[in-house]
């Protein structure tokens, strides 16, 4: 399969549509980025959804896209409600996969000599690694009530204040949630790892406000040069991990049913409206509320942890949630289509919601502004918020990318760090680093990912997110 790109402008290049396709293609990169990438790879991916039914206006892939599981990571798809597709593949095996950011009453110099104290504390009280478990066991009784009300069970038990819900996607809960969909084996696997960090791409991150963009959404959103900020990117653990798991095997059956081929069996599916896709619709909300709460206790444990190490009570030391925002996710939105308002189904696997000023489903505070969105970097150049945009909403589906975007597999990266101190060399940079996998720092370089101030400089040149504050990592906790 030959694939050639048009370029519509400097950001947007065209996959036309060809073969099964239904919809052509849109890539959001530059010249450069595009170079970074297994172009026919992930291109190929981006084709291939492009196959699925009920797909509505385009494949799209955002600048921090590279190779995934059936769908492109960095991938954006919407579907017709009535007469489309839902994928697991389309969301991914972290289901909510998501960023917290928390904004201190710090400045830089009040943090620098008791950095040490601070991360080593952190890494004492915020469990991470493979299979880690946390302070917070589960019966399975009371697993389901996190399963249905996500952010407001944790706060509801003494993990967080009320405005932590306010300022949080979804308010922290999909609604739809049924735990009676989800397996014994994924109930088991989500007792023990509440309030727990993980490993791989997650990470706990202390940084510093370098930079103001956007002065009038800084200030809605709490933020100012020299700040100390508090970054947290978690998931649904082991318990989002199966419930992927589990409908994968389950779709991989059903979908020969359906009377239609797929190019990949990755992008195994079922149609919305089936009792098969609801089930799972139903199963993946769960993990989204579970991934909510775990994102929620570790905040307050978080806070905890700073408040005794700088002998300041809550009000003095501020660390207030900004926002929380999840990628690989599917959601039921309304959108305009065609002129229309239409209920669609949006998948973004390794992609965040970018919902403007004016969205009704925006907390008050941020309804004048628009909805604040929260890009990682690595752990050894930057981080940046950006506020959503009303283009996002026209092109997107409301929607912009989730972080720098690999370029190394984290086997390729454990071969270029070998004897090396990645830790030494971050050191040498002003960054703490404390890790709990013994690969965790050579799979997480910074040279395993793209540029991310390239990254960020498409998506804003594009118009569908905005920047505003860049952040710098002073300390990493990595799982």
């Amino acid at each position: 399969m030959t694939i050639e790109l048009k370029k519509i402008d400097k950001y947007r290049w065209e996959l036309p549509k060809t073969g099964a396709m239904r919809v052509p293609g849109i890539i959001y990169s530059n010249a450069s980025l595009l170079k970074d990438i297994k172009i026919e790879e992930t291109l190929k991916q981006v084709a291939n959804v492009a196959t699925l039914p009920g797909i509505l206006k385009a494949s799209m892939a955002m600048p921090d896209m590279h190779w995934g599981y059936g769908f492109p990571i960095g991938g954006v798809a919407a579907f017709d409600w009535e007469n489309g597709i839902i994928s697991p593949g389309g969301v991914g095996y972290d289901i909510n996969c998501g960023v917290r950011l928390a904004a201190s009453s710090l400045v830089e110099k009040d943090v620098r000599p008791r950095l040490n104290d601070l991360i080593n504390a952190l890494y004492q009280n915020i469990p991470s690694g493979v299979g880690s478990t946390g302070f917070v066991k589960l019966s399975i009784a009371e697993e389901k009530k996190v399963l249905k009300e996500g952010s407001r069970w944790a706060v509801r038990h003494g993990f967080g204040e009320n405005s932590d819900v306010e300022h949080t996607e979804d308010e922290g809960c999909m609604r739809n949630a049924d735990p009676e969909t989800v397996s014994q084996r994924a109930l088991e696997r989500g007792q023990k790892q509440l309030g727990t960090l993980g490993a791989g791409n997650h990470f706990l991150e202390i940084g510093v406000v370098e930079k103001i963009f956007d002065k009038v959404s800084a200030q809605a959103f709490g933020l100012f040069e020299n700040q100390i900020t508090l970054l947290l990117h978690s998931g649904s653990r082991g318990f989002g991990y199966q419930v992927c798991d589990d409908f994968l095997a389950f779709m991989t059956k059903h979908v020969k049913k359906l009377g239609f081929d797929l190019p990949d069996r990755h992008l195994a599916c079922a149609m919305i409206q089936s009792k098969e896709g609801s089930r799972y619709y139903n199963a993946m909300a769960c993990a989204a509320n579970y991934a909510w709460a775990n994102r929620q206790i570790m905040l307050h444990r978080s806070r905890e942890v700073f408040s005794r190490v700088f002998g300041m009570g809550p009000t003095d030391l501020g660390m207030n949630l900004v926002y929380d925002v999840c990628h690989n996710i599917a959601k039921k939105e309304y959108h305009i289509v065609d002129g229309k308002k239409q209920a669609v189904c949006v998948h973004r696997k390794g992609a965040t919601r970018s919902f403007p000023a004016g969205h009704k489903t925006l907390c008050e505070k941020y309804r004048k502004t628009g909805q604040p969105i929260l890009i990682p970097g690595d752990m050894g150049t930057a981080s940046y918020v950006l506020v959503g945009t009303k283009r996002a909403m026209e092109e997107t589906f409301g929607s912009t990318c989730h972080g720098a975007g690999r370029v190394l597999s984290r086997r390729s990266a454990k071969k270029a760090g070998k004897g090396r101190a990645i830790n030494r060399e971050l050191e040498d940079k002003g960054i703490l680093v404390r890790w709990t996998g013994k690969s965790s720092l050579a799979e997480e370089m910074p040279e395993a990912y793209k540029d991310i101030s390239q990254v960020i400089d498409v998506i804003h040149g594009a118009g569908i997110s905005k920047k505003v504050a860049k952040l710098k990592p002073i300390a990493v906790l990595k799982g």
